[in-house]
């Protein structure tokens, strides 16, 4: 088995997208459940978080795939599992192989977050609770701008990055990694998006991503990226 892994501690300079696959070389059989056009789920993705699932029921846009056939974990009673991962890549594939595991039906899952180059790739993996409490925002982002305070604009360099994992019953597993690379600002800009996004500003752009609208910030985000790569596999083994 392999795999392509985005460690906490990437330090790419790219904002091109990687690959790997793990487990078999072809998806195997098609995934159980009805044809499509009807209601029943035929797609899992790992999230409790319904902003999240409607918005990778645009990104994946799976031909001839109703957006009710693409469900959250929730709807499966699918419980989070434990990211003991060192890796994004590590993390999406647990998600992924337990929510596949549960559910009978492929699953798709991401890990994400913000890899700053003079950090070594920190905050990387623990990028929700970089502050110590996982899903303060602010204080994540307070606590960055104030260890960066003393580095100059040349060396803020600094991109999000996305591991998209898909996996299925019958052990297929393929990941994508997608990154969008920029500098960081020294003080907050814009009130979009969350986490990060007020201080980071996309390269060849003079706006922080809190100050793009949604359709912009998704046409050049790492997640966007990513799950876009991942979609011709999902069509594949949804035929």
């Amino acid at each position: 088995m392999s795999s392509h892994a985005a460690s906490g501690a990437e330090n790419s300079d790219s904002g091109a997208e990687h690959s790997g696959n793990a487990g078999s070389a072809h998806p195997g059989p098609r995934a159980a459940g009805p044809s499509a056009g009807t209601a029943s789920p035929r797609l899992v993705l790992a999230t409790h978080n319904e902003h999240k699932v409607r918005e990778l029921r645009e990104i994946l846009a799976v031909d001839g795939l109703a957006p009710q056939q693409i469900v959250g974990a929730g709807d499966v009673g699918s419980t989070e599992p434990v990211e003991d991962g060192i890796t994004f890549t590590e993390n999406a594939l647990i998600k992924a192989r337990a929510v596949a595991a549960h559910s009978g039906l492929p699953a798709i899952a991401d890990d994400s977050g913000l890899a700053v180059d003079v950090l070594g790739g920190a905050p990387g993996i623990f990028s929700a609770r970089w502050s110590g409490r996982h899903g303060a925002d602010q204080e994540n982002l307070d606590l960055l701008l104030a260890q960066l305070a003393e580095v100059p604009q040349q060396h803020r360099a600094a991109g999000f990055v996305c591991a998209a994992a898909l996996v299925t019953p019958e052990g297929f597993e393929h990941v994508e990694i997608g990154e969008l690379r920029g500098t960081l600002l020294a003080a907050e800009r814009g009130t979009g998006g969350f986490g990060y996004d007020p201080i980071l500003q996309p390269a060849g752009e003079q706006r922080s991503c809190a100050e793009l609208t949604p359709e912009e910030k998704n046409a050049i985000s790492h997640r966007g990226k990513a799950f876009r790569a991942l979609a011709p596999y999902v069509r594949q083994i949804l035929e």
